[in-house]
């Protein structure tokens, strides 16, 4: 990459386009520990580096997104909780973080009984669509340019709203045995919102986390699924490193952890190809 892939996030300009499209992707893997979560607050702080104005919203009664951008329980008075149950508008419940031009709307465990106290409402499906249209009318989230949604690790309600939401799914999956049957049972999902819910869901792509090149293993999984799912895979692939580990409990992404690690370098190049392939693709209605 360039140059710019060593400046500093809080060291850049601030992109000046209001009216840029809004752009919603939905971060979806039914399967725990593939690095669904780690790319989720890396992505963003990388797009945000590049200029872009990024809102992460935490739908894993977890909260390992809202934890990793620094966000202390005592700060999560609103949450995605109350978003969803109908309490709280998405202004009311984003909150910044210290990355600039990222924002958060953060988890709590009370996320965890929601999917029952939703079940009986017969918009339990588009409660985080119709959240999202507000944004249009907020002063403070009008300028957002790219929505990420971090999933639980599992396919019930709450992963169903993003998908509803979502113009396109991004999957990180792990380079281990059993990637591919984990996301033979993903896109099966993801048709059958397209056909129920979301007509426009699309895979947006699939980057491969956890990569060693020393394992014979990682490189048959990049083969398999290079195979498999062709030019949906990002040619960025996400190493297995040390430093990307540590950063969580330091309450920082990567990138402001350690700039200049295998990790954060690897992310740095997957926003740009992110935005590369966004530039194909037409515009949200």
């Amino acid at each position: 990459m360039s140059d710019a892939t060593t400046v500093d996030a809080s060291e850049r300009p601030a992109t000046g386009h209001p009216a840029k499209p809004l752009r919603i992707l939905a971060l979806a893997n039914q399967k725990g520990g593939v690095g669904k979560t780690t790319t989720a607050i890396n992505l963003g702080t990388a797009l945000a580096a590049i200029g872009e104005e990024v809102l992460v919203i935490d739908l894993d009664p977890q909260g390992n997104a809202s934890t990793g951008l620094g966000i202390e329980k005592a700060r999560r008075r609103v949450s995605t909780y109350e978003l969803m149950a109908g309490e709280a508008s998405l202004a009311q419940t984003v909150i910044p973080t210290a990355v600039p031009r990222l924002s958060i709307a953060p988890s709590t465990m009370d996320l965890l009984g929601l999917e029952m106290e939703m079940a009986a409402s017969q918009d339990r499906a588009h409660r985080l669509r119709n959240a999202l249209r507000s944004m249009a009318q907020s002063e403070s989230l009008k300028r957002i340019s790219y929505v990420l949604i971090d999933c639980p690790p599992s396919l019930n309600l709450l992963t169903i709203n993003a998908l509803a939401a979502a113009d396109a799914v991004l999957v990180p999956l792990q380079c281990e045995f059993f990637a591919l049957e984990g996301l033979s049972q993903l896109l099966r999902t993801v048709e059958q919102v397209r056909g129920a819910l979301n007509p426009r869901l699309s895979i947006q792509g699939i980057v491969l986390t956890m990569f060693d090149p020393r394992n014979n293993l990682s490189a048959q999984v990049v083969a398999d699924v290079r195979s498999f799912m062709g030019d949906k895979v990002y040619e960025t692939m996400i190493p297995r490193n040390v430093r990307v580990s540590e950063a969580p409990s330091h309450g920082k992404p990567a990138l402001l952890y350690d700039l200049k690690c295998a990790g954060s370098q690897a992310y740095l190049r997957l926003a740009s190809e992110v935005i590369q392939r966004e530039g194909r693709v037409p515009a949200a209605a």
